[in-house]
Formats: C-alpha cells, structure tokens, sequence
C-alpha cells in the first residue's frame, strides 16, 4: 500500500469514534480537509502522509514509535512537530504553547505548511460555532502564524486570510452583541 493510502487509513482506524469540535462531524473530515490543501500545495507524499497523521498521537493512543515504525523518521518527525506538548507537571499551559511554537518555529516548510493547513481548517469553523473560544483561540493562532515563516507562501497566505476573515466575523459578532 502506497504511503499515503497507508497513512489516511491509519487515520481513519485510530480516529474512528471521535467527532469535530463544534460541527459534530466525523473528525476524518478535518484529516481529510488538511491533506488536501498539503496535497494541492505541491507538498511530498511523505508531508501528505503527516497531515493525515497530524493528530494521531495527540488524539488517540497512537505512540510516535508506532507512527515511525509504520511510516518512517521523515513523517513520525512531522508529526512530532506538529503534536502538541502534553499536561506535565511543572509545565503550565502557557509553557507548553511556547515549546509548541519553538518546535514549529524550528521545523521545516512542509511542517509549517501542513500546521498552516491545520489552521485554516480549524479557523473556518471556530467563530460560527464557538464565538466565546475564538476570543482565545484567534490571538495563540496569530502568534503560531507570525512563526512561520518557512512554510509554502501560497498556504501562508491562506492562513492569514483565513485569520483575518475569522477576526473580522469576530468583530461582527462582537458588535452585535
């Protein structure tokens, strides 16, 4: 089975019974949102494969020695990258966002481009159905996007337009409060 093919159903198999945030989708559909915009950038089969995987070990009980064994360094890297630090003690939340954003600051374009993916996927959605989150949400996203700076511009663009649309409907929904 070709890398890819083996990553999505890796995916689909460990992400099976959870659900969006908010839309109350199968979560498949964000996996699948964001390694299509990774496959239509022109990104590697092996940054494609670690978009579909971006959240299998922060999510489910997928390991990242599972996720090399199963698809190599080059992608279990990514999805180190782009998974984020867990509770520990001593490590508040605020902490653990920085590590996060030093990790992905240090990564490389195909990483960022797929965490820009991630972004746009999750920020279409946040403000229409979670308005009191995206006050929060909307500015640790603008911090994450003033780091990359490596990604592919055409994802980087996106991203940013995809913030400010976001902001903007934030500021409308503010106003009519």
């Amino acid at each position: 089975m070709k890398l890819i093919e083996k990553a999505r159903e890796f995916a689909r198999e460990k992400h099976a019974q959870q659900l969006r945030d908010y839309t109350g989708e199968p979560y498949f559909v964000h996996l699948e949102e964001v390694a299509g915009m990774v496959e239509r950038a022109g990104l590697s089969e092996a940054a494609i494969a670690a978009a579909w995987l971006h959240d299998v070990v922060e999510d489910t009980e997928a390991t990242l020695p599972e996720v090399c064994a199963k698809f190599g360094s080059g992608v279990a890297l990514m999805v180190l990258d782009l998974t984020d630090t867990p509770p520990m003690e001593g490590m508040n939340g605020e902490r653990r966002k920085r590590a996060d954003r030093l990790r992905l600051e240090l990564a490389g374009p195909e990483t960022q481009g797929i965490k820009c993916a991630d972004l746009i996927s999750n920020t279409s959605t946040i403000v229409k159905h979670n308005p009191g989150f995206a006050k929060k949400y909307l500015p640790a996203k603008r911090a994450t996007l003033e780091i990359l700076t490596k990604a592919p511009a055409g994802l980087v663009e996106k991203a940013w337009a995809s913030l400010h649309a976001a902001e903007a409907m934030l500021k409308r929904y503010d106003d009519h409060e």
